[in-house]
């Protein structure tokens, strides 16, 4: 089996500002776009045997500046609902939850469009990615490719590990990085992290 890649977009200004980013549909800033530039030369050094993109368009735009536009869109891939948390920061939540964490606590409900995802059913959906993951890898050769969100690719490498959705906090993930999950005598191990473009 391959290795799995897993690329978080480029920077926003929500990012840059620590707001919870779910479902709102926030461009790349300058600085995440050149985040995303300077991943190509990485990716490029591999082949691709299949590649999957969240909808949104700060995925969807990272993926074309890492040499990947004709990535599946997957809604699998979407970021964590954060329900009535979207657009808040962690220091504005604890400010009236002291002591709340995200991959313990969850988020409050929100709008019925936007209700609000527990670490379960983002686990759940990190799990459905990985049956696609494992069937690509069946179905082809080369490296699978994921661009998506922090939070999801967080709790998705939990999974791949083995771990509980919660464990996802374990994995600090920043903007426009390349990670690489691969195997060892069997076993899922993390075989890189948060790397960026020597350039950088």
């Amino acid at each position: 089996m391959s290795d799995l890649f897993l690329v978080r977009h480029g920077e926003t200004e929500w990012s840059r500002t620590g707001r919870h980013t779910g479902r709102t549909d926030v461009p790349l800033t300058e600085r995440g776009r050149e985040e995303a530039r300077g991943l190509a030369p990485l990716i490029r050094s591999h082949r691709i045997g299949a590649a999957f993109v969240s909808p949104s368009q700060r995925a969807r735009e990272t993926a074309e500046l890492i040499g990947v536009p004709d990535a599946r869109i997957d809604a699998d891939l979407r970021e964590w609902d954060y329900g009535g948390y979207e657009g808040v920061t962690t220091v504005e939540i604890q400010r009236t939850r002291p002591g709340w964490f995200l991959f313990a606590d969850g988020v409050t409900p929100g709008p019925p469009d936007h209700p609000g995802e527990t670490p379960e059913q983002v686990g759940e959906r990190a799990d459905r990615m990985l049956a696609k993951v494992d069937a690509a890898f069946a179905e082809t050769e080369g490296v699978v490719l994921l661009v998506a969100h922090g939070h999801l690719l967080r709790v998705l490498t939990a999974r791949r590990l083995g771990l509980p959705p919660s464990q996802g906090a374990l994995f600090q993930l920043a903007t426009g990085t390349l990670c690489r999950l691969g195997t060892e005598h069997g076993r899922p191990v993390i075989a890189g992290w948060n790397v960026r473009s020597a350039a950088r």
